[in-house]
């Protein structure tokens, strides 16, 4: 069961929009090691935990990457808001532009679009829980 406070855990304010910044955030969003495959990852591994403790450690961390995929969301949504055709042009966002406008779309830096390959779930604890250090780490 998930509550919903309608707000952001941070608040997210960019008064600027920045195109560029977008294409690269946008990865965060829906990247394989993005808060979208995060959220997953951990809502679909804790039904293979051994102990009640486990899946209710992982059922907590899936919902705290449900607010992480939100913040980030509005991000991309503030650096692309109100963009003029010449900003969209000039900063190479023309090709996400064309399919998604102001959507904010699941997708990795590259272009590949949110796919359920990005998620590992093998059912085993330690290779899921080895899966999840490696997603993690790949963003530090």
């Amino acid at each position: 069961m998930f509550v919903y406070e309608k707000q952001l855990q941070y608040p997210v304010r960019i008064a600027t929009p920045n195109p560029r910044m977008a294409n690269i955030i946008i990865s965060q969003y829906g990247g394989p090691d993005g808060e979208l495959s995060a959220s997953i990852r951990y809502l679909s591994q804790r039904y293979a935990m051994p102990f009640p403790e486990l899946k209710g450690l992982l059922t907590d961390i899936g919902t705290e990457e449900l607010g992480h995929l939100e913040i980030v969301g509005a991000m991309v949504h503030q650096l692309t808001r109100n963009l003029t055709d010449a900003q969209v042009r000039a900063a190479g966002f023309d090709t996400y532009y064309v399919d998604h406008t102001q959507g904010v779309y699941p997708q990795a830096a590259s272009g590949a679009p949110h796919t359920a390959a990005f998620i590992g779930v093998k059912g085993d604890p330690i290779t899921d829980l080895h899966e999840d250090l490696a997603a993690d780490g790949a963003m530090a």
